[in-house]
């Protein structure tokens, strides 16, 4: 009879134990990532309290909502401090934040980093080069970049600068199915500029 009921205690004690050490887990996980005020933290007397299924449950006094999420095994979250009186729902934080953090970081993700790149030319450029310049362009412009498009002038090309705008004239041909012309070609010094950005997708 002694054997059974010590059995039966170190099993009540592990049972209470391992639900100590949950709590205690979540508990970790919420105080590093909280960001809102929870359970004890909430500083007041009443509050408007939102059940886990989405139910409004009225209000009540602090500690009766309390008491309500720590017998669902939840948190009791303040999502808006300033109603009178603030509203409270009661979820389990810890996953909240969790899955909002999974969110953020998959929008992150998606969130694309526009970037202007910049591609130099020479007034008297040749075929290949050209065609080598023009291709680096079609790649920059898929990636959803914007393009910088410079043509340098020296010496007396200055005197000719005409050429530069055919010659940009031509790149941005060359560029039409997939980018438009946001900046045409502006003399700068003995530089002439144009910038391309990437045709949106329908």
């Amino acid at each position: 009879m002694v054997f059974w009921l010590c059995k039966a205690g170190c099993l009540l004690c592990f049972i209470f134990c391992q639900n100590q050490l949950n709590l205690f887990w979540r508990w970790l996980l919420i105080a590093a990532k909280n960001s809102s005020l929870i359970n004890e933290e909430i500083k007041a007397n009443e509050v408007r309290v939102i059940g886990a299924d989405g139910k409004q449950l009225g209000v009540m006094k602090i500690a009766d909502a309390i008491r309500l999420s720590n017998e669902a095994e939840l948190d009791l979250v303040e999502i808006s401090p300033d109603s009178v009186p603030p509203v409270c729902k009661i979820m389990d934080y810890g996953k909240y934040r969790f899955e909002k953090e999974k969110r953020e970081k998959e929008q992150r993700k998606k969130r694309q980093v526009i970037e202007l790149k910049e591609i130099q030319l020479k007034c008297r450029i040749d075929t290949h080069d050209f065609n080598t310049k023009l291709n680096h362009t079609l790649k920059f412009l898929a990636q959803g970049n914007k393009v910088k498009v410079i043509v340098k002038f020296f010496g007396r090309e200055m005197a000719h600068t005409e050429l530069g705008a055919q010659l940009l004239d031509r790149f941005a041909e060359g560029c039409e199915e997939a980018a438009v012309i946001e900046k045409k070609p502006v003399l700068d010094g003995r530089n002439m500029t144009m910038i391309l950005a990437p045709k949106k997708t329908k």
